[in-house]
């Protein structure tokens, strides 16, 4: 009998209990999965004293289960951030922003000491692009953008509503991603961009990867 997916997320976040025994403040990133940790946390308080939360959802969630979430400005150092991922390949290069979450998500990454991804096996891949590339865009910029995006062979697509930060998002489907690193850096200095959903300059140092046999532990992988 398969095990469901909500189960491989929960023993995901399970697994990433470990690592936050000694932290006393933490970065929390958004999604399912991230919402499977965040109950746990409420569970498990050990010594976590307040989060630093990518998204208003996750800091909602949080709240409900007491604990204090504060801004990132207010502290000095972030040890630990845990996000999910919506691909991770073996580099550890990641797509994020099917929340919507991508820009607070990775200002949290860059600005942690140690980041954890916490995913089910269905997301890991060996090449990234099947699930479409967030962009977060300034709103004026919209039309600006598309055009530039369908010239890098992707169709866009504007995402109904706004980002926490007030954008909207567009999303690139059936883009051929050759070289994640590369095509992050032409996407983030189109004028208008705010940040592109690719986690390429910022990989996880650890994915937490639920299989069917268990949560396996891997490490960025160096490229051939």
């Amino acid at each position: 009998m398969s095990i469901s997916q909500n189960h491989l997320k929960h023993i995901a976040a399970e697994a990433a209990l470990a690592y936050l025994s000694n932290i006393e403040i933490i970065g929390i990133g958004t999604g399912t999965t991230v919402n499977f940790l965040i109950d746990l946390i409420g569970k498990n308080r050990k010594k976590i004293k307040a989060a630093v939360a990518s998204s208003i959802v996750s800091a909602e969630k949080l709240k409900q289960q007491g604990i204090k979430v504060i801004d990132l400005d207010s502290v000095s150092e972030l040890p630990i951030y845990v996000d999910g991922a919506d691909e991770i390949n073996l580099r550890l290069q990641m797509i994020k922003g099917g929340g919507g979450a991508l820009t607070r998500e990775k200002i949290l990454a860059s600005a942690s000491q140690k980041f954890i991804c916490i995913a089910d096996h269905s997301k890991l891949v060996e090449r990234l692009g099947s699930f479409p590339l967030p962009v977060e865009v300034i709103p004026m910029a919209r039309n600006y953008v598309t055009r530039k995006i369908s010239a890098l062979g992707g169709q866009p697509m504007t995402r109904k509503g706004i980002t926490d930060n007030g954008n909207i998002i567009i999303d690139i489907h059936n883009l051929n991603i050759q070289n994640p690193s590369e095509l992050e850096a032409e996407i983030n200095q189109i004028a208008g961009v705010v940040c592109c959903g690719l986690f390429t300059q910022r990989p996880a140092d650890i994915l937490l990867l639920a299989t069917e046999t268990g949560v396996k532990t891997l490490f960025p992988r160096n490229q051939s």
